[in-house]
């Protein structure tokens, strides 16, 4: 009895230290990025001539009101309110040390008219539109090279009036890719919080070429047939936490990218250090949480924990191709709950298209140390198809304490990965079947280490994942 307790305090020992070691490292990132700062100044959008009726166009007043409000980045910085209303615009540009408040009851409403959205330069890591060769729209709100900016709001709107783009896109009537609803490149210190982003032409929130980026509690809606309307898509960025938000809508949850193949490789800034946590999502076109295609700059660092994913096309996905070059390392998902998912967990291997027939076919991709644990299920189509890229095998895939209820008679898929799985059920495909406790390769998430599986906790966690599951099916 003594020596069982002894095993137990030492396991009880790890397990926090583990858990501490986490917090640790996500707090390094994430406790210099205050929600909110307070700003000396402040004005509101209708001294500069606004009108919110939803029909007067309103460009050129937030344009000058950000112009006024830069004489104030040296003294502190400063606010501009965006009171309640309908406040149609096209594109305008933020500013450093700039926090843009809205009300609960105002909505900033993107402007049907394409030419109200300017035609930018494409993203260097892309080499050209993503969809399209050549320039792209630039977003709705758009910064540039700043520090210390805050887009928030009492659960203010933010409204791309998608639709009309989304006819162009399927009628192929676009001349460049479609505008972001957010996107901001090369800044540092940036807070996205307390908003409702709704109908996006294109991805809703993108930080590019950003470090020190928190977003959260921020809600995403898209209609579900909607095209690449993605949630939020950190791009070669480092240091981004994302927590508590809500989002439905056409494509990926939330996908971490890294430029696009030679350009992404040539470029070569990576992804790294992402906090992921207390999600919610659902999507028919997508995953809760993806990686790629776009990762030739490499995505590594990653913890998601707090996942849960209904009515949705996958859950958890990576996906990549040979010419991707670039790397899938060192990500930990963790505390994951799905209801009526077609997929569980997809690694693609042979994904996607390229921006030209430049791309070197012989950069292969580095996908390894993907640790999957405490995951239920119910409602699954297919537990997972995972699938390596010949003469590129992926390593070190690692599923533990994994539950799913599964309508698949096959539920497993696998060719050309390698790895370990320790209590998964349906049983994981023959690639998987070397036990986890008997290894120490899995990773743990720590970033520098990695550690043996525990034995499973069913009884709490299977019932704490199911359930908030079993309230979110009951909506």
């Amino acid at each position: 009895m003594k020596r069982s307790a002894s095993l137990f305090q030492v396991l009880l020992v790890f397990t926090t230290m583990v858990e501490t070691q986490w917090s640790t490292v996500s707090s390094i990132y994430c406790k210099d990025m205050p929600p909110n700062v307070y700003r000396p100044h402040s004005v509101t959008i209708t001294e500069f001539g606004a009108v919110g009726d939803g029909v007067t166009l309103n460009t050129k007043a937030f344009q000058n009101a950000i112009f006024y409000l830069n004489s104030f980045a040296d003294k502190g910085g400063a606010q501009l309110f965006v009171p309640a209303g309908r406040w149609l615009t096209g594109s305008f540009n933020l500013i450093s040390h700039l926090t843009l408040s809205l009300d609960k009851d105002a909505v900033i409403i993107g402007s049907p008219d394409s030419s109200h959205w300017p035609v930018i330069d494409p993203l260097p890591s892309y080499g050209r539109g993503r969809e399209l060769p050549g320039k792209r729209h630039q977003s709705l709100i758009f910064g540039l090279n700043l520090t210390d900016v805050i887009v928030t709001g009492a659960n203010g709107s933010i409204d791309g009036q998608g639709a009309i783009w989304w006819g162009w896109f399927r009628n192929h009537t676009l001349n460049y890719t479609r505008p972001h609803l957010v996107e901001l490149m090369y800044s540092t210190n940036v807070v996205i919080s307390n908003l409702t982003f709704k109908n996006s032409p294109f991805w809703n929130i993108h930080p590019v070429y950003c470090s020190q980026v928190l977003v959260q509690h921020v809600t995403i809606l898209a209609p579900l047939n909607s095209p690449n309307t993605d949630g939020i898509n950190p791009d070669s960025s480092t240091n981004v936490c994302i927590n508590h938000c809500y989002v439905r809508n056409g494509d990926d949850v939330i996908v971490i990218k890294s430029g696009w193949d030679e350009y992404g490789i040539s470029f070569g800034q990576p992804s790294s250090n992402i906090s992921i946590s207390d999600i919610t999502g659902e999507t028919r076109g997508g995953a809760g949480i993806a990686f790629g295609s776009e990762m030739s700059g490499g995505i590594s660092e990653v913890r998601a924990v707090g996942l849960r994913i209904v009515n949705s096309l996958h859950g958890i996905r990576i996906k990549t191709a040979p010419g991707r070059g670039g790397y899938v390392k060192n990500v930990y998902i963790a505390d994951v709950s799905m209801d009526n998912v077609s997929m569980a967990i997809r690694i693609t291997g042979n994904y996607g298209e390229h921006p030209d027939d430049k791309y070197d076919r012989t950069a292969l991709p580095v996908i390894s140390n993907i640790t999957i644990k405490d995951v239920v299920g119910i409602n699954i189509g297919v537990a997972g198809i995972l699938e390596g890229i010949q003469g590129d095998n992926f390593s070190n895939i690692c599923l533990s304490n994994v539950s799913l209820s599964v309508q698949s008679t096959h539920p497993w898929n696998c060719s050309l990965i390698e790895g370990y799985s320790n209590f998964v059920i349906p049983e994981s495909c023959e690639q998987l079947r070397s036990n986890c406790r008997q290894t120490p390769i899995c990773y743990d998430g720590s970033g520098s280490s990695a550690m043996r599986v525990q034995q499973p906790r069913h009884t709490s966690s299977t019932s704490r994942l199911l359930n908030p599951l079993l309230e979110l099916a009951s909506f």
